[in-house]
């Protein structure tokens, strides 16, 4: 917005300014008020009562913004000798005969007939500027000025206060030029809509679809979208010779940008994904370069990625920038698989380190992104990795679902209002 000018010579913006309220006297709200919402169509805008004692209603026509504030004065104060006189407030609609017919069907008393009248008016702009060329311009025959129609007519309420109700051309094309326009409007909000649930149900599916069988970890994933579509991404990829592929990211940023970010990224890991059996680090080198060539210089992702050998029940994992994975053993000791290199994305030139750990029946793996984590509670505070921790100590002896869930049901309880950021979380276990 532009700035304007203050009478003492410092710019400011223009503050909002409408008009709200209009008072209309009357001798009882509720008669009133059955009036205008039964008999007009009017709105309810508030009804309330103030610490005064005093009740507070307003009713709203079915368009525009401003509202009638139904007054019940006191019969001995000024404005009591108000109520039953013409008021100052006019309502303009596109067709006053279809509204003088549809109104006097429903018991509203008209003081007459709509009546036509014709209005010659002159545009200011025009005016000045016909002055401004009067001395220096040719003897030209003067332009008519134009004629518009106008419909008239007023009509009472049920304590004869009066209101005028007209129509004028100019008025129309304005009302039709503004009905055209919030058509488009809620057209183009219904076609984004659609966009956006077709984009929901494409994400969806590059979620994984099926589980490959093992052996000796049970494992399941979940993805809570803050939005319609966000920036959280896991996975589970088939590495071939009973090897598991385990992968959870979080892209930079929320909604449509992150979602086209984690398609990228699930692109790439899918397609180059074979690699990963003997060279995760060329693997993810690769990742890389195509993440950092075909992004925007600010977006990034953190990911965990791992390895998971069926028959040695071995776990090789490159954590790139992403939150520790937690590992609690099956003696209830905890440990947690730490960042081995910087995120995806961000350098040109990139490499990593690959750890290893072995894992045993009764241990659990827990992947995770910071939707968990970073949940607030309705006093501000932080879910953390500490409460995941208890919760997962709580839970542990659950299948992966059901432990899964039971994470995931921690969260929620914890911030039951509106959700800030996607919740991914994986959970493996490790059988006999």
């Amino acid at each position: 917005m532009g700035s304007t000018p203050s009478p003492h010579g410092t710019d400011r913006r223009d503050p909002y300014l409408r008009i709200h309220a209009v008072n209309v006297y009357v001798r009882d709200q509720d008669r009133s008020l059955r009036f205008y919402v039964d008999q007009l169509g009017f709105d309810l805008a508030f009804d309330a009562r103030l610490q005064s004692g005093e009740r507070w209603v307003a009713v709203s026509p079915p368009d525009g913004t401003a509202v009638l504030a139904l007054i019940a004065p006191d019969p001995d104060s000024p404005q009591y000798k108000l109520i039953g006189r013409a008021t100052q407030v006019v309502f303009v609609t596109e067709d006053v005969t279809a509204k003088f017919r549809e109104w006097s069907k429903r018991g509203v008393r008209f003081r007459h007939t709509p009546r036509l009248r014709r209005v010659k008016y002159e545009r200011a702009a025009a005016a000045t500027a016909s002055s401004a060329t009067t001395a220096t311009a040719p003897s030209m025959p003067a332009e008519q000025p134009p004629v518009w129609g106008g419909v008239f007519t007023r009509f009472e309420d049920v304590d004869r206060n009066s209101f005028a109700l007209v129509s004028f051309d100019e008025v129309s094309h304005a009302v039709e030029e503004q009905r055209r326009a919030t058509a488009g409007k809620l057209e183009a909000e219904r076609r984004a809509t659609q966009e956006l649930e077709i984009a929901k149900q494409v994400q969806a599916r590059l979620f994984p679809q099926a589980a490959p069988a093992m052996r000796t970890l049970e494992y399941a994933g979940m993805c809570i979208q803050a939005r319609a579509v966000g920036g959280d991404y896991y996975d589970f990829l088939n590495l071939g010779h009973e090897r598991l592929g385990l992968v959870i990211g979080d892209i930079a940023g929320k909604g449509i940008a992150a979602a086209l970010l984690m398609a990228n990224l699930q692109a790439n890991l899918r397609s180059q994904c074979a690699i990963a059996l003997d060279q995760p680090q060329r693997l993810l080198r690769s990742v890389n370069q195509l993440f950092y060539e075909n992004t925007h210089e600010s977006a990034f992702a953190t990911l965990f990625f791992a390895d998971y050998d069926d028959r040695a029940r071995r776990l090789r994992y490159v954590n790139c920038g992403h939150l520790s994975a937690l590992l609690l053993r099956s003696d209830s000791t905890l440990e947690r698989l730490a960042s081995t290199c910087t995120v995806l994305g961000v350098f040109k030139e990139w490499d990593c380190v690959v750890e290893e750990c072995g894992l045993f029946p009764g241990d659990t793996l827990v992947l995770y992104t910071d939707g968990v984590t970073e949940s607030f509670s309705e006093s501000g505070e932080e879910f953390g990795e500490p409460r995941l921790i208890e919760a997962l100590r709580r839970h542990c002896e659950l299948n992966a679902q059901g432990l899964l869930q039971a994470l995931v049901d921690e969260v929620q309880r914890f911030n039951p209002h509106e959700q800030h950021d996607d919740i991914t979380v994986i959970v493996g276990k490790c059988g006999g």
